[in-house]
């Protein structure tokens, strides 16, 4: 698969936002174009070639590699084609994301996949805070596509997720799915207190139960619930630890809320 590979030569001092340039990088056709873009280094403007050796040709790859965590904007409205990223991102990483693949081999900073409608990322290390949730300014968080988490993410992953499906393999931080208004969050390790706070509607699936449920969600019993066994078959199919789960195994305990915001979203656990 042919496309244009973005090496970073030594990790900037400041920050570097490369939201802006997603766009124009994927329609330049010669390597030297991309290395004569504007960038921001802090308050300083420079070329993108002052900061990144670039080589290759068009296609339907992208490579960044060496990167650190001072990169920030990362395939921010990447809508088609794989972008592969070898390092540690910055925060923001795909940003409005319409489609397509993203790959990060490492860590993201905060706010990954915000304001995301399609395609899928897939983190092999761990997320920080506010995964899938809308950065200052925007309404709501992730609007659809796939987020997969190998390691563990941060607080508040998944405030105001309006659609999509966020998982995480590892642990989860404090007040995860709060303010949630609808789509899917599964979770294999443990979770942070205080989760689902001002939940509005959607669902939390849990592998295992929290030590401390919140006051404001009611226990609605187990039930064995039907398109249980469905979603645990589209987990499976997503791959890594979710793979390992039985499409069978749909019986399930149900909590309901957050009742003080009048809302019916669901955390569920295996009733074993």
């Amino acid at each position: 698969m042919s496309g244009f590979a973005i090496i970073l030569k030594d990790a900037p001092r400041q920050r570097v936002d490369l939201a802006p340039l997603t766009e124009r990088i994927c329609t330049a056709k010669k390597a030297a174009e991309i290395e004569k873009l504007p960038v921001f280094v802090g308050n300083r403007k420079c070329v993108l070639g002052d900061l990144f050796v670039v080589y290759g040709k068009p296609g339907e790859r992208l490579v960044l590699d060496n990167i650190c965590d001072k990169i920030d904007g990362i395939g921010s409205r990447w809508s088609e084609g794989m972008l592969e990223v070898y390092g540690d991102a910055g925060d923001r990483l795909g940003h409005g994301m319409t489609g397509g693949d993203i790959i990060v081999h490492g860590n993201v900073g905060n706010f990954a996949a915000s304001g995301m409608r399609d395609g899928e990322i897939l983190i092999e290390g761990n997320a920080g805070d506010f995964l899938g949730a809308p950065i200052p300014g925007e309404r709501i968080g992730m609007n659809g596509g796939v987020v997969r988490v190998e390691g563990d993410a941060g607080a508040r992953t998944g405030d105001r997720l309006r659609r999509g499906l966020i998982l995480i393999e590892g642990d989860v931080g404090e007040l995860c799915g709060s303010r949630m208004i609808a789509g899917s969050i599964a979770v294999m390790g443990d979770m942070g207190p205080r989760l689902g706070y001002a939940m509005r509607r959607g669902a939390l699936f849990m592998m295992r139960p929290p030590t401390r449920f919140p006051e404001t969600f009611n226990d609605s019993g187990t039930h064995t619930l039907p398109f249980h066994h469905l979603f645990l078959a589209h987990l499976k199919r997503q791959g890594g630890a979710f793979s390992v789960l039985n499409p069978s195994d749909n019986r399930l305990r149900k909590y309901v809320g957050d009742i003080s915001v009048q809302g019916s979203g669901a955390l569920l656990f295996h009733d074993s």
